[in-house]
């Protein structure tokens, strides 16, 4: 029992410690998602299962579907077009 929430916080913090890492908002926020998917997963796979290899693939479908909702809900910046004073036009963020 020591060993498993030993390897849970180890885990958390290892993936604390990646999404810190992430330069984007959309690689931040996968991070996140992961995070959050993972450890939901994990209590949703022990709460099923009832074991060890019940929580450690809910972790990782909860991780996978946390990264891919983070990913998703990312918003977009909205781009807009300028005209130079030569004439020329050119995308830029609004």
């Amino acid at each position: 029992m020591r060993s498993r929430k030993l390897a849970v916080v180890a885990s958390t913090l290892l993936a604390m410690s990646l999404a810190g890492c992430a330069t984007s908002e959309q690689q931040q926020r996968a991070g996140t998602g992961a995070l959050v998917g993972a450890g939901v997963g994990a209590l949703a796979g022990q709460a099923i299962g009832g074991n060890t290899k019940s929580t450690v693939v809910g972790a990782g479908a909860g991780a996978l579907l946390g990264a891919a909702v983070g990913t998703a809900t990312t918003p977009r910046p909205q781009y807009c077009q300028y005209r130079r004073s030569d004439g020329s036009i050119y995308t830029a963020p609004c």
